[in-house]
């Protein structure tokens, strides 16, 4: 039997936990699934109503360009650690200021046991 030759255009769901976009697929019985290799999260939707609700957030994804408004906010508010290398989300919590005149320093890396401040510049991380 020849194989299904219809080219499917790839749908893509953010990772709930990194924001990277997975690829949809789909169960024998049809039903959507993604899989997010690095962080272990498998999402399986089962019901009809978690099925309609999902295709509606693909397509909502889609439509209002989710992926470039994701990307931004990593560029924004996503650092890497120049010590240790952990890549981290800046939060008021981790403003590291000069203790002589309160001047702010930047941001402390959350590792533990790390002491590496990252600066606010706008270099890619």
């Amino acid at each position: 039997m020849p194989l299904d030759l219809v080219q499917r255009t790839v749908r893509r769901f953010p990772c709930p936990l990194c924001g990277q976009g997975l690829d949809e697929r789909e169960t024998k019985k049809r039903k959507p699934y993604v899989i997010c290799d690095p962080c272990g999260v498998q999402l399986f939707v089962r019901s009809k109503t978690g099925m309609r609700i999902f295709e509606q957030l693909v397509s909502d994804a889609e439509k209002r360009n989710i992926w470039k408004r994701l990307d931004d906010l990593q560029n924004r508010y996503q650092r890497k650690c120049p010590e240790c290398g952990t890549t981290f989300w800046i939060v008021p919590d981790q403003l590291k200021t000069s203790w002589v005149d309160g001047k702010f320093e930047g941001y402390r890396c959350p590792g533990k046991g790390c002491t590496g401040v990252v600066s606010w510049s706008k270099e890619k991380k």
